[in-house]
């Protein structure tokens, strides 16, 4: 029986997954082994010895201290994807809001309460000062081409637009599902210089902070309208106001909200909505849920940001689960100790994740209760399961 404590309220559909023969919920528990979270933050969080994996429903993480996470054997898994069609949906509405002043012509309108009879009369005499452009025929730049940016750039290839993709670490999958009307972008640079709207769909992280910067508005092309529905992290918000107080920026429409944004003209902020339907809450639940489960039951890792993913069917006899430094030496002594405890692989497989990596084995024969302590024993292993 494992218990799973949740930080947030999680979907029912999600809990649903964790079936009460194997699983207990009890979001009290000290020394859970599993921890379901949303956005409550865990830095200053004791990390109980228990804990083995944290499942974050959504697909950001900087709620969670992976790098702690690592240190501790802990798996940290997250549900790229999930939220993938409501972020996909909001983004096509702000290329609509970029290009059409929805905004400010709404506000300009509900000004116009106590005019009466009038009204329809300064309605079309007012309507000019907010004429924008159509998107048919305009050339949109989709950098960062995962679940969530496939889906914008095919909606907007379906909406004439003509959409050009940049992400030299696209997966085979996304490649995949991306519409052959998307165009491939061989840099950023070439990317920038030729498009009429830009939307971002990149992972928040030490590379990408400040991604659209002074440069990269400098070689934009004038007018360049922005999106950014994946974290605000990515924009240098100082230089985004200086390019759009120069004429290089006409839009931006962010769902991450800013003192420095608001009330700006030509910025739109939205308060975080991205992934806010209720369709999106219950796919994360689902799958953060199913993705806990499948780990501490079998030991298989899907969607893990600090571990390798690795996926193998049970086979005969026990299951063997080592996580470990990625470092020269560790598969031959895991085997040896496999051997001399006179156990016989029936499968085996390692993959490494940057410095961590994880090895899973499926033996048979008479597994001796010792055996964990002696693989923990070896220099760099970092937490050992038999299951």
């Amino acid at each position: 029986m494992y218990t799973i404590k949740t930080l947030n309220n999680i979907a029912p559909a999600g809990l649903a997954k964790l079936g009460p023969a194997q699983f207990k919920v009890d979001n009290e528990a000290d020394a859970p082994q599993g921890i379901l979270v949303r956005s409550a933050k865990m830095h200053e969080m004791e990390l109980p010895e228990s804990l083995l994996a944290i499942g974050r429903a959504g697909a950001g993480v900087n709620n969670i201290p992976v790098e702690k996470c690592s240190e501790a054997g802990v798996v940290v898994f997250n549900t790229p994807g999930a939220n993938a069609g409501g972020v996909a949906e909001l983004t096509i509405g702000g290329l609509v809001l970029a290009s059409r002043n929805l905004l400010p012509a709404m506000e300009w309108a509900q000004g116009l309460a106590d005019e009466g009879d009038a009204v329809p009369a300064l309605v079309e005499k007012g309507k000019s000062q907010f004429v924008g452009p159509e998107l048919a025929g305009k050339k949109l730049g989709v950098v960062g081409l995962g679940a969530i940016g496939v889906k914008v750039a095919n909606a907007a290839v379906h909406l004439g637009m003509e959409v050009y993709g940049y992400d030299p670490y696209i997966s085979v999958q996304a490649a995949w599902n991306l519409s052959r009307g998307v165009r491939h972008s061989v840099s950023l640079t070439e990317l920038v210089a030729q498009c009429d709207y830009i939307t971002l769909h990149l992972p928040a992280n030490a590379q990408t902070k400040g991604f659209m910067n002074a440069g990269v508005f400098r070689a934009c092309k004038p007018g360049l309208r922005l999106l950014n529905f994946a974290r605000g992290e990515l924009v240098n918000n100082a230089d985004l106001l200086a390019a759009l107080a120069e004429g290089q920026l006409a839009a931006y429409v962010t769902d991450f909200p800013a003192a420095e944004l608001l009330g700006v003209p030509g910025i739109t902020c939205i308060p975080h909505l991205g992934a806010s339907t209720p369709e999106s809450e219950e796919n994360c639940a689902v799958m953060a849920a199913a993705q806990l489960a499948d780990y501490l039951l079998n030991g298989n890792i899907v969607n893990s940001v600090n571990m390798p993913e690795v996926v193998q069917p049970r086979a005969a006899g026990k299951r063997v689960c080592v996580i470990h430094k990625n470092e020269p030496g560790l598969i031959s002594a895991i085997t040896a100790v496999i051997t001399e405890g006179k156990l016989n692989i029936e499968n085996m497989v390692n993959k490494s994740k940057k410095e961590m990596a994880y090895t899973m084995l499926d033996v048979t024969g008479g597994l001796d209760a010792a055996l964990a302590d002696q693989l923990a024993a070896i220099p760099s292993v970092i937490r050992v399961r038999v299951l």
